[in-house]
């Protein structure tokens, strides 16, 4: 709340000079007035003020966070299929209730999909809130964020967890809003505070150049987004045992807008998440038919072709081949990396891979830090060796 103490405003107007939304005039006693319509709360004319006659008032309504308790999970499917980030959501999330000593619960939201609950039951959950509904068969804002709103509010879960993807981002972010709750967007890392309990989420900042570990204690849930192949999967425990609970809105959900039709990508596609096995070119190759020794040996090793954010940016292959945290998050068997220097960007995306070979001519590049295998020398004299030997050796 702001409001102006009229014995201390002398009229000088420095505050209507700086307030950026037109919020601030005078009235007929030579003071001034706020319409709280305009105002945003900026704080502008707070700090200009030279006799505090302007003051903000935040008071927040205090939480009894005992109530809240247990991890969930955001069950993220398309076309009725889970998708792979939930799993690897699950095995965190099991981690972190463990140490919490509470339940995983997995929310899964869509229309004839109450079979799919024994899957997340397999990897982890102790309990699966189905909800089915025709307007849930596919993803929109407005009903997907009406049903998780009101499972918060109904169950208080103390930690909530959601991919970073197109339908996370979209989702979570309007959740956190209407529930009042903090979120940390693309984490990297969730852990327990043994001695405070709450959750510590850690996100590359300030353009990947610092890792930030953000906390919220005053507010629940606790929410965050998490890249795919950031995390390790759940194991499959088809022996495991666990509550399903299916609930229908019976027609109460509405949505301003309608899914018209999904259409597949037309033409050959890279699909990074998946790959086994990627190799990547960087600044080192020098331009963009150099990617030709790239793109044989991934053919040779039958692997998916990768980029850093240096040769995508340069135009010599496009954004699909990007790997980084402006790119794709991988989490290969292996991982080969031609001429990349290894910028925190980059590692960002591809350092949980299995194992790490790097080829750079510069023994000091970054790269070498967090590969299992090091090849100083020439690029363009290694690769096309390494690919001749592998396909004698395939062919055997």
């Amino acid at each position: 709340m702001i409001r102006v103490i009229k014995e201390k405003c002398t009229g000088c107007g420095l505050c209507i000079k700086v307030c950026p939304f037109s919020a601030i005039s005078k009235t007929s006693d030579n003071k001034v007035e706020i319409d709280l319509t305009k105002c945003n709360l900026c704080s502008a004319c707070v700090s200009v003020c030279k006799f505090s006659a302007i003051i903000i008032e935040r008071k927040e309504e205090e939480k009894d966070l005992s109530q809240y308790k247990n991890v969930w999970v955001f069950g993220e499917q398309k076309r009725g299929v889970i998708q792979p980030v939930v799993y690897e959501l699950l095995g965190k999330g099991r981690e972190l209730a463990d140490n919490l000593g509470c339940e995983l619960w997995t929310v899964l939201l869509g229309y004839k999909i109450k079979n799919r609950a024994q899957e997340l039951i397999h990897r982890g959950a102790d309990k699966v809130i189905v909800v089915e509904d025709p307007l849930l068969e596919n993803f929109l804002d407005e009903p997907y964020t009406q049903v998780l709103v009101d499972l918060i509010q109904k169950y208080k879960p103390e930690i909530l967890l959601a991919g970073a993807t197109t339908i996370g981002r979209a989702l979570i972010s309007r959740v956190a809003v209407k529930v009042h709750a903090g979120l940390t967007a693309d984490c990297t890392g969730l852990e327990i505070d043994p001695a405070k309990k709450i959750l510590l989420q850690t996100r590359p900042a300030f353009g990947g150049n610092i890792m930030a570990t953000i906390i919220t204690p005053n507010h629940r849930p606790q929410m965050a987004t998490v890249r795919h192949k950031v995390m390790k999967e759940a194991p499959v425990d088809s022996e495991r045992k666990g509550e399903v609970e299916v609930l229908n809105y019976n027609g109460k959900l509405n949505s301003k807008t309608k899914l018209i039709d999904m259409i597949d990508e037309v033409g050959k596609t890279v699909n990074l998440a998946e790959a086994d096995i990627i190799v990547s070119g960087g600044r080192g190759l020098g331009k963009a038919e150099n990617f030709k020794i790239i793109e044989e040996l991934a053919e040779v090793l039958g692997a998916a072709v990768g980029a850093s954010r240096a040769a995508v940016d340069a135009g010599w292959i496009s954004y699909a081949h990007q790997v980084g945290q402006t790119g794709r998050t991988v989490c290969p068997r292996l991982y080969i990396a031609c001429g990349i220097s290894g910028q925190i960007q980059h590692l960002v995306g591809m350092q949980s891979s299995d194992i790490i070979v790097a080829i750079n001519k510069d023994p000091e590049a970054p790269i070498f830090k967090v590969a299992d295998y090091g090849i100083v020398g020439d690029l363009f004299e290694i690769v096309p060796l390494l690919t001749t030997r592998f396909r004698e050796v395939l062919k055997k």
